[in-house]
């Protein structure tokens, strides 16, 4: 009986020893250097929130409100047109329509019911605009201050290590999208030991990728960069049309096709959109331009030089002064038919248009 006591007891601190080795183990496993625990509330725990928000101005052109956006599809009816928007790329459809006419007053008629995603990618269903108005109080003002930021973004997947200090269960998470990382981090307690396997890749909002080996490095980085651009908070949605623009791009539709007309030509606040009616123009990619109508003709020269919106285009035509100046590329569209935009300011316009194939 003694002897099966003794059995017992070593059996028992034998089973105790490789519970301790395997917990210690454990804890030596999600135990990684302090710069790669991520804490709860934590200064870099709150940037990373921040980068991976959802951006709620993407869609500032329907709904005028920062703090989220509206889920699609969404069907709006916009100067009588009834669009139905499935894509972010069709923001740019609104805009059309909205551009089409300087002088007229843009009505916009969202159809209800409609779902909008906050900033945490929390839904609600929204029936009404007074239901919409009420959310959109809770958001920061146009150009104000908001918690999200959008200069550099996350490369997924993003693996995480866990440790539960209670269960004693170590874990991993693969995090492959915005909507879990926010989530993943909203969820953080003090419960909780967190380890990202570093490196991790950032991309700034110029195409730059940075590769990051712990979470010092990538508080530092985030601070560096998160005011790096233009976050388009607020409700003008003409001010950045051409952050795609290039020289390559606007000759070529320029000379790819022939027979343009000016169908909005404003200078110093004064309408002359009927003046060159029945004028052609025809751009060379030698840098001239020939003006044919009722059996005349008259040439001249355009040059463009800049980048994005900063592209200026000057024009030079003897005999037609009103086309005439160092215009700024507002513009490229194609929406029933191609258009191209030049403005100065808000006192001169000359927006060029063709249907070609």
């Amino acid at each position: 009986m003694k002897l099966y006591t003794n059995t017992v007891i070593l059996i028992f601190l034998s089973t105790c020893m490789l519970l301790t080795s395997c917990r210690k183990e454990d804890m030596e496993l999600i135990e990684a250097p302090s710069e790669e625990v991520l804490v709860a509330n934590s200064s870099i725990s709150n940037l990373i929130t921040k980068v991976s928000s959802n951006d709620g101005s993407i869609d500032n052109i329907i709904d005028k409100s920062n703090c989220f956006n509206i889920k699609f599809p969404v069907d709006v009816t916009v100067n009588g047109q009834l669009i139905s928007v499935k894509t972010k790329e069709e923001y740019k459809v609104i805009e059309y329509i909205f551009d089409d006419e300087d002088d007229d007053i843009d009505v916009l008629d969202i159809t209800y019911p409609i779902t909008i995603v906050s900033e945490d990618f929390t839904e609600f269903i929204i029936n009404n605009y007074t239901e919409l108005s009420n959310h959109s109080i809770n958001c920061n003002g146009e150009n104000e201050f908001d918690e999200d930021i959008e200069c550099l973004d996350f490369e997924y997947p993003i693996v995480a290590s866990i440790f539960n200090k209670n269960s004693e269960i170590t874990d991993t998470d693969t995090i492959t999208t915005d909507y879990e990382l926010n989530h993943f981090l909203k969820n953080l307690n003090n419960d909780l030991l967190v380890s990202l396997n570093f490196p991790i890749n950032v991309m700034l909002s110029d195409g730059t990728p940075i590769s990051i080996n712990n979470l010092i490095e990538l508080e530092n980085i985030i601070n560096a960069h998160k005011d790096d651009c233009d976050e388009d908070d607020d409700f003008d949605y003409n001010d950045d049309d051409c952050n795609d623009c290039d020289i390559e791009a606007l000759t070529e539709a320029l000379t790819n096709c022939n027979g343009w007309t000016v169908d909005q030509l404003d200078r110093d606040y004064t309408n002359y959109d009927n003046v060159y009616n029945g004028y052609t123009f025809n751009f060379s990619s030698n840098g001239r331009v020939g003006v044919y109508w009722s059996s005349t003709n008259a040439y001249g020269t355009w040059v463009a030089s800049g980048t994005k919106n900063n592209i200026t285009v000057t024009i030079n035509i003897p005999g037609l002064p009103l086309c005439n100046n160092e215009w700024r590329l507002h513009e490229m569209s194609e929406y029933t038919q191609k258009r191209i935009d030049f403005r100065v300011n808000d006192s001169d316009r000359l927006r060029y248009n063709n249907i070609c194939n």
